[in-house]
């Protein structure tokens, strides 16, 4: 497949406020709930980018960094943040939104991995994916490190055979030789 694609071309962002029904005992939006919205958001994302259906294949992370209340205006950001031959990886960021007061407060963020699928449900080849900003220069980079990780914790790949990996854990060559 020739086709590249840019990371801001698959940008989905989804706004929603938090309602009773979707709350827990201390009125915060249930995690289930948030996940569901992110999963939702995220598959937007994917679907943008490849121009194809998905499916959900992983969630690789989630953090909930800070309650979203009953009322609350939650904004939800994704994006795919790398590709790869069938697969691709999207991060979602989640927002409070506070449109009296006009601040935004970072509450969660998750990644999300997709795949796409033909008519059969069969994995298909998608387009590539290029950064263009800083912040989408560095989750591409990380998202190889996180599919290199996963392979090697399912078992499909070696340690050794790691190429982003390993650099994280070798010394640089210049330490080596100031140690002789």
């Amino acid at each position: 497949m020739a086709k590249i694609k840019k990371a801001s071309e698959s940008l989905t962002i989804m706004t929603n406020i938090v309602l009773p029904n979707e709350t827990n005992s201390l009125r915060n939006l249930f995690g289930g709930e948030l996940l569901a919205k992110m999963d939702r958001c995220a598959s937007i994302s994917a679907a943008r980018h490849c121009e194809r259906r998905v499916v959900t294949a992983s969630v690789n992370h989630v953090s909930f960094n800070h309650p979203i209340p009953e009322g609350g205006v939650v904004v939800l950001e994704s994006k795919v943040s790398r590709a790869f031959s069938t697969s691709m990886e999207v991060y979602v960021d989640v927002w409070l939104d506070d449109p009296i007061n006009q601040k935004k407060v970072h509450t969660n963020a998750g990644i999300y991995t997709f795949v796409a699928v033909d008519e059969f449900n069969r994995p298909i080849p998608i387009p590539e994916m290029v950064p263009e900003t800083e912040e989408e220069k560095e989750r591409f980079a990380a998202a190889f490190r996180r599919k290199e990780l996963s392979l090697i914790l399912s078992g499909r790949m070696k340690p050794l055979e790691s190429v982003e990996l390993k650099k994280l854990f070798q010394e640089p060559q210049e330490s080596k030789k100031d140690k002789k």
